[in-house]
């Protein structure tokens, strides 16, 4: 197993951080737009966010939020996309546009990058 590097350490704390106010922020309403901590300047450190993410089992909204944050503040910018299923077996989905990570889910809500 490799050793992580400083920017992927760096990228997993800012992770949950940001985690930790998603949480209490969308506990408070899941509709509201996460006003995350800033992300750390630096080389790009994806894989400890991913990672972190993982770990600390963010919800896919969670995941996808921090994420598209990240992505923005490295000048990507991708929409959240939120999904459903059908009546009989329901259930809701969040992923990244471009993920190809509806799994059936249809799209009843965008979160644009801001």
């Amino acid at each position: 197993m490799r050793r992580p590097t400083l920017a992927e350490i760096r990228g997993a704390f800012w992770a949950l951080r940001s985690l930790r106010v998603a949480r209490r922020s969308l506990a408070a309403d899941p509709l509201v737009l996460l006003q995350l901590p800033r992300v750390p300047a630096g080389p790009a450190g994806e894989r400890g966010v991913a990672v972190a993410l993982a770990e600390a089992r963010a919800t896919c909204l969670e995941r996808a939020s921090i994420q598209q944050e990240w992505l923005r503040s490295n000048g990507i910018a991708r929409d959240v996309i939120i999904g459903v299923t059908g009546p009989r077996e329901f259930s809701a989905h969040a992923w990244l546009d471009g993920d190809g990570d509806a799994r059936e889910h249809i799209e009843i809500m965008r979160r644009p990058a801001r």
